[in-house]
């Protein structure tokens, strides 16, 4: 299924200025397409549009201890919120931890890398507020976190 994921300024990496009037095109798992939000209506009729209120961008890769919870499901769902779709190997070298994060589609990398945005790259969003707070998390297309 294919969602838009448009919100007030997107960011195609941590580092890129925010911008208005841009949308992300979700195919499956991957981005298909990063578009002006004014062409939506009319290059994608009839598509399931995601409004944030924030700033759109990639979700974080987390270097770091993951958060304590009781069980591993809620260490990896504790991440969500923080608006994280992507982990560092050594972090998550408990096997009961390792398959929380493989049955959550949670990206487990050899090493930190810089998330990006990119047309054909894995569909991880996240959606922060001025105030830095994560409102929502993509992962792999799948909508995991939306703030109450």
């Amino acid at each position: 299924m294919r969602t838009v994921h448009a919100a007030d300024l997107l960011r195609l990496t941590a580092d890129d200025p925010p911008r208005a009037g841009l949308a992300v095109v979700v195919a499956g798992d991957r981005v298909e397409a990063i578009v002006p939000t004014d062409e939506l209506p009319g290059a994608y009729p009839g598509m399931r549009v995601r409004r944030w209120a924030g700033t759109l961008g990639p979700a974080l890769v987390h270097d770091g201890p993951l958060p304590p919870a009781p069980t591993p499901r809620e260490r990896v769902h504790a991440l969500f919120r923080l608006g994280v779709a992507a982990v560092v190997e050594e972090h998550v070298a408990d096997p009961a931890l390792r398959a929380a994060a493989a049955r959550n589609d949670v990206a487990v990398l050899p090493g930190v890398r810089p998330p990006a945005l990119v047309t054909g790259g894995r569909a991880d969003l996240a959606v922060f507020g001025p105030d830095g707070a994560c409102l929502a998390t993509v992962v792999a297309g799948r909508l995991v976190h939306r703030r109450a």
